[in-house]
């Protein structure tokens, strides 16, 4: 097998070293399975992707995306961060969009550039889905926190954009801040698809940003996420399905990662039109490092 390239970004980052890191392989076609989970597990990232060839094929590049232990079939900072690299190493020129041939479906990736540069990148997401709803003293419990934290005049429920998420909104940042998974109550979790929980509230770090999230995948041995494109696409769902700021559509600044030391910033759009939802998640791409694998 030929040495495979692989390339460092980071997501949703303002700047170098903040937001979600990912590693990215190119020509990785001749890889098992057992291969990308072991390389994923090598870059300790909470996600590595596979670019398996660099021709299109079927109107998108075929992506495949591991955790250490699996593969998942659509992630958010892996899918912008896999499109950045594909038109700055393979396709090298500016470029409208890429299609990402992901095994939940394809998505596609839009970019704007800057000075010749892309600048914000957009996903859309494949349209929400809405599941159970759960008891707020239950998920209160596995948090770590009292009930009264959760703000009760909205459900706590699964939401899915192909990867799904228990969306819980709380009251305050302070109540963000002292969410602790309490692991011995996984249990709590059995009955739903989603493992992953993100919890959100209308109070910020920074005055021009709308809400804080914070994302926990423990039950996947991902304490915290600092940055998690799906998960925020499944949170604007909600917010436009829930009228959550009293509108249909909605078009956010979400800052995530500060509790970790990895600050990072999403851009939400979504619109509702009668039982159809639009979601779009955005944000920055920048370059870290290039290596080679012998």
């Amino acid at each position: 097998m030929k040495n495979l390239n692989f390339y460092i970004v980071d997501v949703f980052a303002e700047e170098k070293y903040a937001g979600n890191q990912l590693a990215v392989f190119r020509q990785a076609a001749e890889l098992s399975d057992k291969e990308m989970k072991s390389l994923a597990k090598e870059m300790n990232y909470s996600e590595t992707t596979f670019i398996l060839t660099d021709e299109p094929r079927q109107g998108g590049y075929e992506v495949r995306i591991f955790t250490p232990t699996e593969e998942v079939p659509f992630a958010g900072h892996p899918t912008l961060g896999t499109a950045f690299v594909i038109q700055q190493e393979i396709i090298k020129r500016p470029i409208e969009t890429i299609v990402l041939n992901l095994a939940a479906g394809q998505i596609p990736v839009t970019f704007n550039y800057q000075h010749g540069e892309p600048d914000i990148l957009w996903m859309k997401q494949l349209p929400p889905v809405f599941g159970d709803t759960f008891d707020p003293a239950t998920i209160a419990s596995l948090l770590g926190l009292d009930k009264f934290a959760i703000d009760d005049k909205f459900p706590i429920q699964e939401v899915s954009t192909g990867l799904p998420f228990i969306i819980v909104p709380l009251r305050t940042l302070n109540s963000i801040k002292q969410c602790r998974i309490q692991r011995d109550r996984f249990a709590l979790l059995e009955r739903s698809k989603a493992k992953a929980i993100l919890v959100f509230c209308p109070q910020t770090y920074h005055s021009q940003n709308d809400l804080n999230v914070r994302m926990f995948a423990d039950y996947y041995g991902v304490p915290e996420d600092p940055a998690t494109g799906s998960a925020n696409g499944c949170l604007a769902g909600y917010l436009v399905q829930h009228r959550y700021f009293e509108t249909n559509t909605i078009d956010l600044r979400v800052e995530q990662g500060y509790e970790i030391g990895r600050p990072s910033l999403l851009l939400l759009k979504a619109q509702r039109e009668a039982k159809q939802i639009t979601v779009l998640v955005g944000g920055k791409v920048i370059r870290v490092a290039k290596g080679e694998l012998a």
